[in-house]
């Protein structure tokens, strides 16, 4: 599909960022991974985003990346679009972003490079040298060391009309506003902050229409609903949810370093639908930690089969 079409698709809808599956010795585990995607693209979602950061793709060579988006092409078989994490270094990560067309993908995440923290100028040569690498559509991830100004965003939208996503890790509401008013409609927003459901009623107001929800690897269908929740502004379910199950569910992501990603594992593992360990350097919960996500998970989903 075009870049266009990329991303007035996946601005409809709710995001999957799947998990990767491990097996035992730490390798991508593709029929267990197919299985997963099979089973999400059973719930409304407007996009599957393979190898991206709850995927683990800094933990990925970019051989593995390929592997991922592949088998996740395979299985999605055009239900959805589907777009490839991308990153490293700009040659690093526009092999990366070459592979991923070959393999069937219609864009691409753009994560942060790899340790520096780039000029305003020298971003913008990274992004669009992966822009102009590939037909397929480009999301710039704006966070950590690649925070990108609405005047840079504006230019590179000039000269690359494959570049037609933004997705926020930041939290710098200011510079969203200034993003949005500065380019409208150009672009799609997604939300991209950790447990993107906690912002999610806020960024809706400044455009932003989606969100990458790593809580739909193992509560699908109270992921959409919080979702319809949202674009419906209804603030009573909004606001019951978040403190019956995503606050508890972040002061327990907070207790460890890493466990973004960590949590979202355990969670797979408690709905019986296991994803492996994570790979160093990330560490998994411990069972104490398990089993008490577990609990919320079940009172969760108990509650939203209740109200049905």
């Amino acid at each position: 599909m075009s870049p266009q079409e990329m991303a007035a698709r996946i601005g409809s809808g709710l995001l999957s960022f799947p998990v990767t599956h491990f097996d035992g010795d730490l390798q991508f585990d593709e029929a267990s991974y197919r299985r997963h995607c099979d089973w999400l693209l059973q719930y409304e979602v407007a996009g599957l985003f393979a190898a991206g950061g709850t995927g683990e793709f800094f933990s990925l060579d970019p051989a593995e990346v390929s592997r991922v988006v592949a088998a996740a092409v395979n299985e999605t078989a055009g239900r959805v679009p589907v777009i490839s994490g991308c990153g490293y270094g700009t040659s690093i990560a526009v092999d990366i972003a070459q592979a991923a067309e070959k393999a069937g993908a219609d864009g691409v995440l753009l994560l942060p490079p790899y340790l520096m923290v780039p000029g305003q100028e020298g971003l913008a040569a990274h992004i669009e040298a992966v822009c102009r690498s590939t037909s397929m559509g480009v999301i710039v991830y704006n966070r950590d060391n690649a925070i990108v100004t609405e005047d840079t965003l504006a230019r590179l939208c000039e000269r690359n009309p494959n570049l037609v996503g933004y997705k926020d890790g930041v939290g710098d509401v200011e510079l969203m506003m200034r993003i949005y008013c500065k380019l409208g409609d150009r672009l799609t927003y997604i939300g991209g902050l950790p447990t993107a459901e906690t912002f999610a009623p806020a960024y809706l107001e400044m455009g932003v229409t989606t969100y990458s929800s790593a809580i739909f690897n193992f509560m699908p269908e109270w992921a959409v609903a919080f979702y319809k929740a949202v674009r419906a502004r209804d603030k009573a379910a909004i606001v019951r949810e978040l403190n019956n199950f995503v606050l508890p569910y972040i002061a327990l992501r907070n207790r460890g370093k890493g466990y973004a990603v960590s949590i979202v594992k355990a969670g797979c593992e408690a709905i019986g639908r296991p994803a492996g360990s994570v790979r160093p350097p990330l560490t998994d919960l411990s069972a104490a930690e398990r089993a008490e996500l577990a609990a919320l998970i079940e009172q969760a989903n108990g509650a939203l089969a209740a109200a049905a």
